[in-house]
């Protein structure tokens, strides 16, 4: 009893040790935290000709015999110090990646990336945007497309490459470029607006429970979840999508106005193929195929902000990845057999 007594007083002082530690690294780190608010984030700068350099590298070193590989890195020396001879500098190439939620997300770092690039960035140089986008809310859409005007009313010359999708809020932001690449079977257009939610006003009524929506205002509130909805709502709820609809016609039309609005503004999509004939896109080629050409003659840096998060934020957002990973997986099962059968 008393061994037991002594390990119970060890083990006390032991955690009450373990507690104050922890306290005080906390401690420290909201310190640390609150220090670092004013920088929250980086911005990464990678080259990419380094890596599409090591790619060929690699394949030279598995394929090419000794001679062949000396060959080959001779003429490479050479013509490098042609060029440094002869003074050329490389134009640059600015590469950004925006992958869009329905909240467009992304443009939090894409702001800062912008604003980087358009820093030191001519008209002689180039930003390649590599977009995926379904679309997503109106004003989120708005502010990420005002970034990319941003840079075309700088004069930079704006390249949008679509390897997969570019829908809704997505074309609003790709129809900005000089120039739109697509792959052929990437997803193009719905140029239309949606809007729906459910309403259970019949339910509640059916078990006698009121549901009151007090508004200062006329169309304060013209279609609720719970309350009854009004032929009068239904219609003013109807004429707010209309006039964004035109709006969003009318951006498209800005920057693309090649196209013809009362054929291809009705919500529906098109693959790359027939995107490009209805000249949604400009040339059929994956960002792949474009870069790795680029490369060639060109200096080519990718941007990207990354923005440091909380153990909080961090923890979120993988337990947020995870469970998307899940419903996908989920999704694509039950919908293979539509598709593929």
């Amino acid at each position: 009893m008393e061994f037991f007594a002594d390990y119970a007083g060890f083990l006390a002082r032991t955690v009450t040790v373990l507690v104050a530690i922890l306290v005080v690294l906390v401690a420290i780190a909201a310190l640390r935290g609150r220090n670092r608010r004013v920088a929250s984030g980086h911005l990464d700068v990678r080259k990419l000709n380094d890596f599409y350099k090591g790619l060929r590298e690699r394949l030279e070193h598995s394929v090419l015999d000794k001679a062949q590989l000396k060959a080959v890195r001779k003429a490479e020396a050479k013509a490098a110090k042609q060029t440094k001879k002869a003074g050329k500098h490389k134009p640059r190439v600015f590469v950004l990646d925006f992958d869009g939620d329905i909240k467009a997300s992304a443009t939090d770092h894409l702001r800062h990336e912008v604003t980087a690039l358009l820093s030191m960035a001519t008209d002689k140089d180039e930003v390649v945007v590599r977009l995926e986008s379904g679309g997503g809310m109106v004003h989120s859409y708005g502010l990420a497309s005002s970034q990319l005007a941003r840079i075309r009313d700088a004069g930079v010359p704006l390249t949008v490459c679509v390897d997969k999708v570019a829908a809704s809020g997505g074309y609003m932001m790709a129809c900005i470029g000089d120039k739109i690449l697509a792959a052929p079977f990437s997803i193009i257009g719905s140029i239309g607006v949606v809007a729906q939610l459910p309403n259970v006003h019949r339910l509640l009524k059916k078990h006698d429970i009121d549901f009151e929506v007090l508004t200062a205002g006329e169309y304060k509130r013209t279609l609720t979840v719970f309350g009854e909805n009004t032929d009068k709502g239904r219609q003013k709820f109807q004429e707010d999508l209309e006039a964004t609809h035109e709006l969003f016609k009318g951006f498209v039309g800005r920057y693309r106005s090649q196209l013809d609005m009362a054929e291809i503004a009705t919500g529906e999509v098109w693959l790359g193929t027939a995107a490009l004939e209805k000249k949604l896109v400009d040339e059929l080629r994956t960002s792949d195929e474009y870069l790795a050409a680029r490369a060639k003659d060109a200096e080519l840096f990718h941007l990207h902000y990354a923005a440091r998060k909380s153990l909080q934020e961090r923890v979120g957002l993988a337990a947020s990845v995870a469970i998307d990973r899940v419903l996908l997986s989920w999704w694509e099962r039950l919908s293979q057999q539509r598709f593929w059968q």
